[in-house]
């Protein structure tokens, strides 16, 4: 089994224009983030390893917040992961997958999870 690094920025909030229903659209919605990112790790990281070996964790949530287009209305959530995914992709040819969580905080009724998890592997 090769051996792989795993980032994580989990339970990341932020407003997105998402939704389909009349009472969603206009206005943005809270969505809550978790993104993982797998890359291929070094043999080893020393002490003194620079932060260029690795990934920032600030552009997982760059991915999920500043790089979504203003003004756009994404009807489904399973969109914004997408260009999340997208994102982190172009962002750093080292990113191998990208898992995206989304939950729909807006329509929870008993603190209920209601959302999905997409999983994408570089395609090149």
């Amino acid at each position: 089994m090769n051996d792989s690094l795993i980032l994580e920025v989990a339970d990341f909030e932020h407003d997105v224009l998402t939704g389909i229903y009349s009472e969603e659209t206009g206005k943005p919605q809270p969505l809550r983030f978790t993104i993982q990112v797998r890359m291929r790790p070094l043999p080893a990281y020393d002490a003194d390893t620079s932060l260029d070996d690795s990934k920032n964790y600030m552009d997982l949530k760059f991915a999920a917040s500043d790089a979504l287009p203003e003004g756009v209305h994404f009807k489904l959530i399973e969109a914004v992961a997408d260009h999340v995914c997208e994102t982190l992709f172009l962002q750093d040819r080292r990113v191998e997958a990208v898992t995206v969580k989304i939950v729909k905080l807006a329509i929870a009724e008993a603190g209920e999870k209601i959302g999905i998890t997409l999983h994408r592997e570089r395609r090149e």
